[in-house]
């Protein structure tokens, strides 16, 4: 399931495939979908998106003297189990794109496409973060530690630490494999009562004798457990955008490869497995290469290629009990006259 950072993520890959499109006409809808339909069309508007936790907000902004003439447009995204954004050519849509919007002429025609494959991703119009919600553990980490801190009474931290790191009402963008990773670095009990990890953190204070760079040697080399939730989605952010940045390195992208995930391309079969295929069908040889002989020493090491069938197996049986019988009965025959049988 897409968390905190994949969100991010997501936000970022939609600035960045988006930077310098045109989009016009109307926002296109699948049939399929049950989420609302998306009023809003005009003749050239731009697209950017930011994110907060587990939601991305997609703000549709028309472009100066764009017709019809109206308001600016946001839509809040939250992904569900398979939610993405992937950038793909009109003619060739990924499937499950439940909600597209489409560039405006001239030039190769694109469309930014909402992916969705198990349906549990949805959209709001307006572009209110969801109430009740957080602070973001990414981006408003001061505001989410007081927020956590200062509601330890709450009935949520009555139970394990495992379950509550996952109500998003403190811990907005907080998943299942964050949260694991958070727990086992600091070595905690998953099914500890969460109130009597977090308290502690209330009462822990830096000395005040240390300097700046002191106390943040100190939280870098011993973070508690509010501090991982900053910085553990904070590293797989890190990596996400070092991998885009690896992939893109080289040549300049064209529209068919600024696919979030394109789909892999088939490869032509080499000659070696060209060969392997064309001799499936031959018997399994079980000796070893022989030098070259007389063929009555070749026709009894390696039994000829036939057809399949009994009718043939009895051939090839008969043949070699007289080719054993020529043998012995004349050992000093040539090799051109053995030919023959």
């Amino acid at each position: 399931m897409p968390e905190g950072p994949e969100l991010h993520l997501a936000s970022h890959f939609v600035n960045e495939a988006c930077r310098g499109l045109v989009f016009g006409g109307a926002v296109e809808k699948s049939p399929v979908s049950r989420n609302p339909e998306v009023p809003f069309e005009s003749s050239a508007y731009c697209i950017s998106a930011s994110a907060r936790g587990k939601e991305l907000r997609l703000t549709l902004s028309p472009l100066p003297g764009a017709q019809p003439s109206r308001e600016a447009m946001a839509l809040i995204f939250r992904f569900g189990m398979s939610g993405s954004f992937q950038l793909a050519p009109s003619n060739a849509l990924p499937p499950h794109a439940h909600l597209r919007f489409y560039t405006a002429p001239p030039g190769p025609r694109l469309a930014l496409c909402f992916v969705d494959i198990r349906r549990f991703g949805h959209w709001d119009l307006g572009g209110k973060w969801q109430p009740g919600r957080g602070p973001c553990v990414l981006l408003e980490y001061e505001q989410f530690r007081e927020n956590v801190l200062r509601n330890l009474e709450d009935k949520v931290f009555d139970r394990p630490i495992c379950e509550a790191l996952l109500d998003q009402r403190f811990f907005n963008g907080i998943g299942n494999y964050l949260r694991a990773e958070i727990l086992y670095r600091l070595k905690i009990p998953p099914f500890e009562k969460a109130r009597t990890v977090l308290e502690a953190l209330k009462q822990h204070r830096p000395s005040p004798e240390l300097t700046l760079s002191q106390k943040i040697k100190a939280k870098l080399q011993n973070p508690d457990l509010l501090e991982l939730c900053h910085s553990v989605p904070k590293e797989v952010v890190q990596l996400g955008v070092k991998s885009r940045k690896k992939k893109s390195k080289g040549s300049q992208p064209g529209p068919e490869d600024r696919m979030e995930d394109p789909p892999p391309q088939s490869k032509a079969p080499s000659r070696a497995q060209k060969a392997r295929r064309g001799r499936r069908g031959l018997p399994k040889q079980t000796t070893a290469h022989q030098p070259e002989g007389t063929s009555l020493q070749q026709d009894q090491k390696v039994p000829p290629v036939t057809g399949k069938g009994k009718k043939t197996g009895r051939r090839a049986n008969s043949g070699r009990c007289r080719l054993q019988k020529i043998k012995s009965d004349t050992p000093s025959l040539e090799p051109e006259r053995t030919s023959a049988s």
